[in-house]
């Protein structure tokens, strides 16, 4: 009964989503499949904790949209998400919820979810903030080279200023509906970490194209 209830909450979500166009068809589809594991198979608390990222996550890329228009013109990611995003935000989080079907009662699976959220969330944080600070972000690679913002690898005060709070409100969430507050500095570094090393990888292996028909990155 729980699966076919997340099932449908999971439906609802991403029909909702598709509708304000926060996600397009495909990311509407990843979006169902990854919300029926983490609802179906974890429950209500891991509904809450998933729901939270989503919901800030989709706000802040709508925030401030007239600030961010020239970044919009000139990179490719939209505010529409695709199965692509959807699955690399949510992807380890449903792995988690997965093997809490078969971990019930274990500790670390929950903590290991929560900071796999806190994680994109500080993320997503970051970047949707972090360009609007006035000064240029640093490469977190050799932090005396200024790049220009949405650049990968691109680090600020701001930005990880954000990254931190993102983290952190995952955490808090976290520990407040399992009692357990101890979780609350473990996940809130681990999503902060895990943050800071997504960057780490834009700065170092991810490759960034320009396509002359669009004229974006």
């Amino acid at each position: 009964m729980q699966l076919l209830l997340g099932f449908l909450l999971a439906i609802t979500i991403a029909f909702l989503a598709y509708k304000a166009r926060t996600l397009n068809i495909s990311g509407a589809v990843a979006a169902a499949f990854t919300g029926t594991i983490i609802f179906g198979v974890g429950g209500l608390n891991w509904a809450i904790l998933l729901l939270t990222f989503f919901i800030t996550s989709s706000a802040l890329s709508r925030a401030f949209k007239q600030r961010k228009a020239s970044l919009d013109e000139k990179f490719s990611k939209g505010h529409e998400r695709d199965a692509g995003q959807v699955f690399g935000n949510g992807g380890i989080a449903t792995l988690f919820a997965a093997l809490h079907f078969f971990y019930p009662n274990e500790v670390w699976v929950w903590a290991a979810f929560a900071a796999s959220l806190a994680a994109v969330n500080a993320d997503t944080w970051a970047t949707e903030l972090g360009v609007l600070n006035p000064t240029p972000p640093r490469m977190i690679t050799n932090l005396s080279k200024v790049v220009e913002k949405g650049t990968s690898g691109g680090i600020s005060l701001m930005g990880t200023l954000a990254s931190l709070a993102g983290s952190a409100l995952i955490a808090f969430f976290a520990s407040l509906l399992t009692g357990n507050w101890s979780l609350f500095p473990v996940v809130t570094l681990a999503g902060l970490a895990g943050s800071l090393f997504d960057s780490l990888l834009g700065g170092t292996v991810q490759a960034m194209y320009f396509c002359p028909t669009d004229k974006k990155e």
